[in-house]
């Protein structure tokens, strides 16, 4: 019983870093556009659809995104970047554009069904380090004035996504839950602010990381049907570590005044990739779970009554940073093209329905050539370098899909990466002539050799994102090919 204790209390300090039916009250899921191949808006839209999702989180207004949405039947909520919060904090004015530009022209223009607007995207983690902590607030009441001044005071409603490191419990239980002693006072004024305009407080739970932060933590007690020894908190028993998160927040509210608050869950799932936690079987088995809660309508112990639940995500994002580990580019229930992970029951005996009308690139790969040497191991190290800088090789990692290959498949699933990423450009699978284009494919089970959806027709792909992580990241791939090159004398 201790040790549950302490691992709960390190649950919530390792946050720090940070069914599906039609007509089911709370069945949403979060679309992430950080794609460097994104699926057609309208190809989304007709996903979700088809597998019941009636309510959908964007992390930002993005025009091809709330257009299609526009008459689908789907309710919306609309994110607010960070970067944006102090300019909207500085002056009302700019939170009534914002408003004007991003809310009230797709109500009014498209019927987009746009229920509430999310002001930032955890702000207050401590890894910011109070760098949003000043403009927040007032972002919020801003966004709040400029939704009453546009008459959509009522129908608009305002939130911020919060992650549960703004909440602890010095006691190792759900019930000494309370707000950060430094970020109390702050919270309590957004939570009555909220409450005054018929908002709402959004939360973002992820068992997952606790378990992949901390290898000490139970990782039974991170899944919903499991044989983990219960945390008993006075007459309440707690057999997963979501439960016990969601009713520490209670607690919190509970202290301050705000017992009757609205809560809606922003962001919860489990990764099929990029860390040894992170794998299909983990991730069908939280996910089946935690879709049946939501189809039978169940809440935690100390709130029944359920709460909207946004799953994260739909769609792999291989766009995403890797600082906080590989895992962050695989979260979807469906891959990057809409195709199905892995099956889960969505209620009724309906299965996933993949995306329809996707349209690819030729089925051609790039792979190491036979005939290249790795008699030169730095240039070999600079090409693999390079293709991971700018294209994504996190399913090489330890623990990954791909990470079982042989130093000559590892280097070519590096430089199709690049060759997708490229649109197939020819010129893209050059490598100083260490890499060839090839008609059959290279991949392995469960390792795949991506082709990526052609959207060269569609607004022209972001440039790939390059953060150290990323460059780490093809540096530590290129050191293990070489050297396996080299060992092996591969030729």
């Amino acid at each position: 019983m201790g040790q549950i204790r302490l691992v709960w209390f390190l649950f919530l300090c390792l946050l720090g870093h940070k069914g599906l039916a039609k007509g089911v009250l709370g069945l949403a899921c979060n679309w992430g556009l950080q794609s460097t191949h994104p699926l057609p808006p309208n190809i989304v839209v007709r996903l979700l659809k088809d597998n019941g999702f009636n309510k959908v989180k964007l992390f930002e207004a993005d025009t091809g995104a709330l257009k299609a949405l526009g008459r689908s039947g789907i309710q919306v909520m609309v994110g607010i970047p960070n970067d944006m919060l102090a300019s909207l904090a500085s002056a009302v004015g700019n939170a009534e554009a914002w408003v004007k530009q991003n809310v009230s022209y797709y109500i009014s223009t498209h019927g987009t069904d746009i229920r509430s607007v999310a002001i930032g995207n955890e702000p207050f983690l401590h890894s910011y380090k109070d760098m949003f902590v000043r403009t927040t607030l007032p972002a919020l009441e801003n966004i709040q004035a400029a939704l009453i001044k546009a008459g959509l005071g009522k129908q608009v409603k305002v939130t911020i996504p919060l992650n549960a490191d703004v909440y602890q419990t010095d006691s190792g239980l759900p019930s000494g839950g309370n707000f950060r002693p430094e970020l109390l006072d702050l919270m309590t004024k957004i939570i009555k602010f909220l409450q005054e305009n018929g908002g709402f407080i959004t939360i973002n739970i992820y068992p997952f990381l606790s378990l992949q932060a901390d290898p000490s933590f139970p990782k039974e007690y991170a899944f919903f049907n499991n044989t983990a020894s219960p945390l008993v908190d006075g007459s309440i028993v707690y057999t997963n570590v979501y439960d016990a998160n969601f009713d520490t927040l209670i607690s919190a509210l509970e202290k301050n005044g705000f017992g009757r608050m609205p809560i809606v869950v922003g962001e919860v799932g489990w990764p099929t990739d990029g860390d040894p936690n992170g794998n299909i079987d983990n991730a069908k088995r939280f996910n089946q779970a935690l879709i049946s809660r939501i189809i039978q309508g169940q809440g935690s112990p100390k709130r029944r009554t359920p709460p909207d639940v946004y799953i994260f995500s739909l769609l792999d994002e291989d766009h995403k940073s890797t600082l906080p580990g590989n895992f962050e580019r695989h979260w979807g229930i469906f891959k990057y093209d809409g195709s199905v992970k892995y099956p889960l029951d969505m209620g009724n005996g309906r299965a996933l329905v993949p995306a329809k009308g996707v349209k690819y690139l030729a089925k051609q790969w790039c792979v190491m050539s036979p005939s290249a040497s790795s008699s030169d191991p730095n240039t070999l190290a600079q090409s693999i370098t390079y293709a991971c800088e700018n294209a994504d090789c996190t399913s090489l990692g330890y623990g990954s899909s791909c990470g079982n290959l042989d130093a000559q498949s590892n280097a070519s699933y590096a430089f199709n990466s690049y060759f997708q990423t490229m649109n197939q450009s020819k010129e893209a699978c050059s490598f100083n002539n260490l890499a060839t284009i090839t008609n059959v494919d290279p991949s392995r089970p469960p390792c795949r050799f991506e082709i990526m959806i052609d959207t060269r027709k569609q607004k022209a792909a972001r440039t790939p994102f390059k953060s150290s992580a990323s460059k780490m990241e093809g540096i530590f791939a290129a050191l293990v090919v070489v050297l396996g090159l080299v060992i092996c004398g591969v030729h």
